[in-house]
């Protein structure tokens, strides 16, 4: 009996023993035929190497000037008497902007006036005078000097009450204001800042080894931080006959147009000069580049081939795509697109979204990128 159950516990034993041996077996099958199978291709958006005009440009910075721009300074001391104009205000050349008190040189004027019409009635009775010999030649010249005096004492005083008064040298916006009324100013006191925004310049330097790719007339794109998403249209106006002795560069000059008046006399500006002769360059979108320490990369659709050398076909009959990465020599970055200078050929389908579940030689399958225009988003031309 004892025996028996033992036989039957060994029995037991080992059936459990081969159910768990063939589940073993079973699941290590199934891993097998799991890895054994071939991957799904991974989706990825691709776009077009594409071979277009690309205008080098020469990169920049420079600040913006008006086209005039003064600080209003008084030549004389004086007391202000009147303002007649509001800070901000827009003004027209030769308006009145200030007027110091005068009183004492329109009273010395009306004096030295009085002087003067003594002096021409005493010249006029001695022209008479003269001829009939009444006076002596001495005389009438006498009176001849005292007129020609008395005609620049007025003359001066004039031009000092004049000094009395400030008008707008040109047309343009008065800065704020300075001084109040019945301040006593000092010769040389700024009162405020007039300044023509009609038209600004930009001033900026260029290298030495650029000065052969400038040109009056050239075109200038300008940008400033104000506005980041705005460009502004400039055009080369002159350039400095000498290269400065301490930096080895040549100061520009351009000018561009300001109706709005958004644009401010010193504001900090990034300029693009467009240099001339566009040549036909290939661009990749930048999404498509990945940037390395060991160098920039990206992945190219090609087809599979197999050990024969010719195109493998999936079920559908259509060749097999592969992502194959490959190093290129990028250039300038402009407008969401990257200039290619070594490393691909106009034509060639890259990779622009999905990279990083790719690798080298991965099954891939071509999905649109919305992003992108409609004629980057061909599908991959046959060989």
């Amino acid at each position: 009996m004892l025996r028996r159950r033992l036989l039957i516990m060994l029995g037991v034993v080992l059936l459990i023993v081969l159910l768990l041996a063939g589940y073993k077996a079973l699941s290590i099958y199934r891993q097998i035929q799991l890895f054994s199978a071939p991957k799904p291709p991974i989706s990825v958006a691709v776009a077009t190497a594409r071979e277009q005009p690309w205008q080098n440009r020469l990169p920049t910075v420079g600040t913006l000037k008006a086209l005039q721009g003064v600080d209003l300074r008084l030549e004389v001391a004086g007391t202000v008497k009147e303002l007649q104009f509001e800070s901000g205000q827009k003004v027209k050349a030769g308006q009145a902007l200030l007027q110091l008190d005068s009183a004492v040189e329109s009273a010395l004027l009306e004096t030295a006036q009085a002087d003067l019409g003594l002096s021409q009635l005493d010249f006029g009775r001695g022209s008479q005078l003269v001829g009939s010999q009444a006076i002596s030649r001495g005389e009438y010249d006498r009176l001849s000097a005292q007129l020609q005096k008395n005609k620049a004492t007025v003359n001066q005083l004039k031009a000092a009450l004049a000094k009395k008064r400030m008008l707008a040298p040109f047309s343009g916006t008065v800065g704020i204001r300075q001084v109040d009324v019945g301040d006593y100013l000092a010769s040389g006191t700024v009162i405020a800042t007039l300044q023509d925004l009609s038209s600004l310049y930009v001033d900026f330097f260029v290298p030495e080894q650029a000065v052969p790719k400038i040109a009056l007339g050239q075109p200038v794109e300008v940008t400033v931080s104000a506005y980041p998403a705005e460009r502004f249209d400039a055009t080369i106006s002159a350039i400095n006959p000498k290269v400065e002795d301490s930096t080895r560069n040549v100061q520009v000059r351009a000018t561009l147009a300001n109706p709005d008046g958004k644009l401010l006399p010193g504001m900090f500006a990034n300029l693009q000069v467009l240099l001339p002769d566009p040549r036909p360059r290939v661009v990749v979108p930048e999404s498509a580049i990945t940037y390395t320490l060991y160098g920039n990369s990206l992945y190219v659709v090609s087809e599979k081939k197999a050990a024969d050398g010719s195109t493998e076909k999936d079920a559908k009959g259509q060749p097999v795509l592969i992502a194959e990465r490959r190093f290129i020599e990028t250039g300038e970055r402009r407008n969401g697109l990257v200039l290619i200078n070594k490393g691909l050929s106009d034509g060639e389908q890259v990779v622009s979204a999905g990279q990083i579940k790719l690798d080298h030689g991965v099954h891939i399958a071509i999905t649109p990128d919305k992003m992108l225009p409609a004629e980057q988003n061909r599908p991959p031309r046959a060989n």
